[in-house]
Order: structure tokens, then C-alpha cells, then sequence
């Protein structure tokens, strides 16, 4: 009996451990932000460019969501990059999907219309 009630109990603490899926994919961001900040050239941009589009194209989270930020991020080097309306329109999901994040992306806005 003791042992029977031991077997449930590990079960089903092990099954209560098993390994979650993650809010959101991330995609290779971390690999590829970090050579754009370290190289700031041509090619770390357009791969930095690249994986916001994997990002955004294949989320796999369990909330099936752009994680935070990450339209923020690629407005951002959209506009950078003299893509105006592109990177406006990236800013401007970041606050349909997080409106908490209006106030920091009207202070971005302004920034570039200066």
C-alpha cells in the first residue's frame, strides 16, 4: 500500500516538473542582436532584420504572441534604416498588442521627427 501511494505521489510530482512551453520563441534574437550591436554593419542589420521577421512570422510560444519589444525593436531599425512608414507600422503593433507601451513609443516618434 505504502509503496503504491509512493509511486502516485512521484508521478505525480514528476509530471508536475515536467518542462513547460515557453510564453514565446525567440527565434536566434539573442545570437543576432548581440553581432549587431557588437558590428553595427550592413550584414548585421539585414540579419537582425531577418530573424524580427521569423519572430514575427513563426511565434511558437503558448501564447501564439510577438513577444514584447520585438516590434518596438524592428520599427526601430526600420527607421534607422529610412523605411518611415515600415517602421511606423511596426511601432504602431507594439501598442495594438501592448498598449502600455504608448508612451515609450510616442517619445521614439518624436525622436525621429527631429
Amino acid at each position: 500500500m505504502k509503496k503504491t501511494i509512493l509511486t502516485a505521489l512521484t508521478g505525480i510530482l514528476l509530471t508536475a516538473c515536467s518542462l513547460q512551453k515557453p510564453l514565446y520563441s525567440w527565434s536566434n534574437y539573442s545570437n543576432t542582436s548581440y553581432n549587431y550591436l557588437k558590428n553595427s554593419d550592413e550584414k548585421s542589420t539585414q540579419e537582425l532584420i531577418k530573424t524580427y521577421k521569423s519572430i514575427i512570422e513563426q511565434q511558437k510560444g503558448s501564447r501564439n504572441v510577438v513577444p514584447p519589444g520585438i516590434y518596438t525593436d524592428y520599427g526601430f531599425i526600420l527607421l534607422q534604416t529610412n523605411k518611415t512608414t515600415e517602421g511606423k507600422a511596426m511601432l504602431a503593433q507594439e501598442i495594438a498588442l501592448y498598449p502600455e507601451s504608448k508612451v515609450f513609443i510616442e517619445r521614439i516618434l518624436k525622436m525621429t521627427e527631429k
